[in-house]
């Protein structure tokens, strides 16, 4: 299975002293690895270095075999991203800010736009501007972005946000297909842990800037708890090993 990201010993420290502290972790085509942990465990500053918006103070990053800042653009012709805020054009419909987005990249096809927005659940709202979308429409239509030039990494923080119960059932869909049939690798990070837990392949814990344990996702794992439970009992346990050393 080719290996589409691997991240060796990452650290990215601020004035704060937060940030992230010797990070690793490796995808392959099909994997879908899921980031849980608290507010300022270092999620997205890890997937802002891991997408070159932000610069690793040290450990390296490789894309499809290769480090990430050697042909960097070539590389991240091949990653789709939605990190933080989903960013649209008010005054623009979904068509539009999809042709828009289709001029960064060679050859992406007129049926491709409605390809992804329907893969997203925007197609019937394609001709209606953004600016009368909700967050949730919003969340999809960045997402429908992220995948139109057809990448072999996908990249979503908190893609789930502002999304409904329908909005949600359609983006696990989604990725388990891309996934399955596709073999498109997704590295997402997001709050709703229990519902994470039911499209990733494997799960990494984040806490206080590290990752203090990744596993194959397995109910047998943590038995009659929850994965956000079991998930806060790592973490807890992480801190106290930190009060005592």
């Amino acid at each position: 299975m080719e290996t589409v990201l691997k991240v060796k010993d990452v650290s990215k420290r601020y004035k704060n002293n937060r940030g992230v502290r010797d990070v690793s972790l490796e995808l392959a085509a099909g994997d879908i690895f899921g980031l849980i942990g608290p507010n300022g465990a270092g999620k997205t500053t890890l997937l802002k270095m891991i997408a070159g918006l932000l610069r690793p103070d040290g450990g390296t990053v490789e894309l499809f075999g290769r480090p990430a800042e050697e042909r960097f653009e070539q590389a991240m012709s091949q990653v789709g991203c939605v990190i933080e805020a989903a960013g649209v054009y008010p005054n623009l419909s979904a068509c539009d800010q999809l042709r828009q987005a289709a001029r960064f990249y060679p050859n992406v096809a007129r049926s491709r736009i409605d390809r992804v927005l329907e893969q997203v659940g925007l197609y019937a709202y394609r001709k209606e501007k953004a600016g009368g979308y909700s967050l949730g429409m919003k969340q999809r239509l960045a997402l429908a972005g992220a995948l139109l030039h057809e990448p072999k990494l996908v990249i979503l923080d908190e893609p789930a946000n502002g999304l409904d119960m329908e909005g949600m059932a359609e983006l696990r869909e989604a990725i388990r297909r891309l996934a399955a049939e596709d073999g498109v690798a997704f590295l997402l990070s997001s709050h709703l842990v229990n519902d994470l837990g039911t499209i990733a392949t494997r799960i990494g814990i984040m806490s206080e800037g590290s990752m203090i344990r990744t596993e194959l996702v397995q109910a047998e794992l943590w038995g009659p708890m929850s994965l956000e439970h079991y998930a806060l009992a790592q973490i807890r346990e992480d801190r106290e090993k930190s009060c005592h050393e």
